[in-house]
């Protein structure tokens, strides 16, 4: 099935995971195949940020994680919104097979990209993770620990603040506590890698980990095309100049946005072909999902614009609260974006970038020419990272 439009589409470790792959192939047929348990101590309970509420093992590994006797769980915990109210979060949690090395697995938190904003769009709602199970596969071959979110509102009951990336990167970072309570031998040292929507909440959490999580050692995070700083979607959509993927997902950030905020009405935000496919638009799974595309496609220049100054103000202020840098990082970050991105604009990473060095940000920063959203070369994020564990120190770009 054609992935629906969006703001993203998957953005993978290529060469680098692929050969992480081979190797733990060749490792692992040597030990034969096993079944694994989901959990080795879950802690249940309590209402602390990253507190276990469920745990449940996972049954369907791929056979390449049964072959490394990966330990894969689908859990559910606390984490915190951008209020600070308390919120339950799903997610998935996996474990190295074999023995771990001194001081625990270290763990690399992945931040998904968009998916949707329904409850049944997050990953743990797939076998597969909606794509991200060979991601998982080639950290694990690597002998990492891995985290993956889904955020609130995706897998478990709730709404799903799209693009709220302060909300996300909390998530990210209790689903690290997560895991430190669903399996032993869980390093405190932690890495993150994010794109797009992740690439924000990876941002996000690379900023508040220090005080939010200071019980946690962050070494690094890798932010792919990140969705720092969307303001500038209100004003294109005023001018009637969004591009053919901006607009998709300007619809999700309303729909997502009126869910929770009764000022942010939508009959303020859509005309045209956008009121009679809205529905169909705001789906990520079931029947409609099949036509989601045909309907972005016939999305008019103005069908996505607010009506009135006030609606577009109530908006940007709202895509303002999302944005970042709110402050500075906790720890080293590495940037990558294209120029030809069609769905961020280079304009607005740069800028988030600017003022992130300005915070004083140590920062490694790759612009890539003729690069998009989904096509920028990620081949040295992976040993970048590798590179943070190792405490080694990061280029500063700023």
């Amino acid at each position: 099935m054609k992935r629906p439009a969006g703001l993203t589409r998957p953005v993978t470790w290529s060469i680098a995971i692929i050969l992480v792959l081979v190797v733990a192939v060749v490792v692992v047929l040597v030990v034969g195949l096993s079944t694994p348990d989901g959990t080795d101590n879950p802690a249940r309970g309590g209402d602390t940020p990253g507190s276990v509420l469920s745990a449940k093992p996972m049954d369907d590994l791929p056979l390449l994680m049964k072959l490394g006797k990966v330990k894969g769980s689908v859990v559910q915990y606390v984490s915190t919104d951008s209020s600070g109210k308390r919120t339950r979060v799903s997610g998935t949690v996996f474990k190295p097979g074999g023995e771990a090395p001194a001081g625990g697995w270290p763990v690399v938190a992945v931040a998904h990209g968009t998916l949707g904003i329904n409850t049944e769009c997050g990953p743990s709602s797939s076998s597969d993770l909606h794509g991200l199970i060979g991601l998982a596969q080639g950290l694990l071959g690597a002998k990492y620990a891995v985290a993956i979110a889904d955020y609130q509102g995706l897998g478990a009951a709730g709404v799903h603040p799209y693009l709220d990336s302060d909300t996300a990167g909390r998530n990210v970072i209790d689903s690290v506590r997560a895991l430190r309570s669903v399996f032993d031998d869980i390093s405190p040292r932690w890495g993150g890698f994010g794109s797009s929507q992740g690439g924000g909440a990876i941002w996000a959490a690379d900023e508040d980990a220090r005080t939010y999580a200071p019980e946690l050692d962050l070494v690094g995070v890798v932010a792919g095309v990140p969705a720092a700083d969307v303001v500038g979607l209100v004003a294109k959509a005023r001018a009637g100049t969004l591009t053919r993927d901006q607009a998709p997902a300007l619809q999700w950030i309303v729909e997502a946005a009126a869910r929770s905020h009764p000022d942010i009405v939508r009959d303020d935000y859509r005309s045209g072909s956008a009121v009679t496919n809205w529905d169909v638009l705001s789906a990520c799974a079931g029947p409609l999902v099949s036509r989601r595309n045909a309907a972005a496609d016939a999305l008019g220049p103005f069908d996505l614009a607010p009506r009135t100054d006030e609606a577009a103000a109530r908006l940007t202020d709202l895509l303002r609260s999302y944005a970042l840098p709110r402050k500075a990082i906790s720890a080293p970050m590495y940037v990558l974006y294209g120029d030809a991105d069609t769905y961020i604009d280079k304009a607005w990473t740069k800028a988030a970038v600017a003022k992130a060095c300005a915070l004083g940000d140590r920062l490694t920063i790759s612009e890539q020419a003729g690069k998009g959203h989904g096509d920028i070369d990620l081949d040295n994020a992976l040993p970048w990272l590798q590179s943070r564990f190792a405490g080694a120190t990061s280029e500063q770009d700023c």
